[in-house]
């Protein structure tokens, strides 16, 4: 039987995260969950692997449960599945960032860009007046992306603050749609590009995967696989995993 996968963050207010920790790690090993969580003062993000009734458990404490107290009452949340387990063991760990811009003072909760849902995707990013940015690492990218995206050829995320810098301009890019695996890094970079000066910046909401879950083959801009940070390497339209091998040579 497959196993459910579900990858999950939230931008929230958690000053008590470091006592967060173990109750968070206990509450994954009594589900019999492997994968990685990150806890930061700014939110939670992570991805995780188990049965289908684990992981609704899992889900139903995060939203409702006593432990974050109704503070990840606005999750955002996809599913996949997995032929066999794709996390060797169970991490839970504390960050300075749930994603690491390197600015602590970017904040998503108080200035974000606009969320522009996988159905109007497509529309938007046809505009010819519109930069189409994937904030993805280069070889993320190399794996696959949506046609006509500009790859800032960079190694991880924290060096998006110097691609801006040299690369961007409030004056001539006045509209920017930006897009990442799963949604993360654009709320983080889209709030980074606003504090810039840059007026006008979208972003793929739920991120690449959402995308391929929601969208046909048919109709679809992307071209290639979306690497994901387990064992199952790459997803392809309606989140069908793909094998190592496939999504290398492909």
């Amino acid at each position: 039987m497959p196993l459910k996968v579900a990858a999950f963050y939230q931008f929230a207010a958690l000053p008590d995260f470091r006592a967060l920790r173990e109750p968070l790690r206990a509450l994954c090993a009594g589900l019999d969950l492997k994968g990685s969580v990150l806890l930061a003062h700014e939110g939670i993000n992570g991805t995780i692997a188990g049965s289908d009734e684990a992981i609704d458990g899992f889900v139903a404490e995060l939203r409702h449960g006593p432990l974050f107290g109704g503070r990840l009452d606005n999750l955002e949340l996809k599913f996949s599945e997995a032929a066999q387990m794709p996390f060797q063991r169970l991490k839970v760990r504390l960050k300075k960032e749930i994603v690491t811009l390197g600015d602590t003072t970017v904040d998503p909760t108080r200035q974000v860009g606009t969320y522009v849902d996988a159905g109007d995707w497509n529309e938007l990013i046809a505009s010819p007046d519109i930069m189409v940015l994937d904030t993805r690492n280069a070889f993320e990218v190399a794996m696959g992306s949506f046609e006509g995206a500009v790859d800032p050829r960079i190694a991880s995320f924290g060096q998006f603050k110097e691609f801006a810098a040299r690369h961007l301009d409030p004056a001539k890019h006045r509209r920017i749609a930006m897009f990442c695996t799963g949604g993360i890094r654009c709320e983080k970079a889209s709030a980074y590009l606003l504090a810039q000066g840059f007026s006008e910046v979208y972003h793929l909401k739920g991120g690449i995967l959402k995308y391929l879950e929601e969208t046909p083959p048919q109709d679809s801009r992307w071209r290639g696989d979306c690497f994901v940070f387990d064992e199952r390497v790459a997803l392809g339209h309606g989140l069908r995993e793909r094998g190592h091998e496939d999504a290398v040579h492909e």
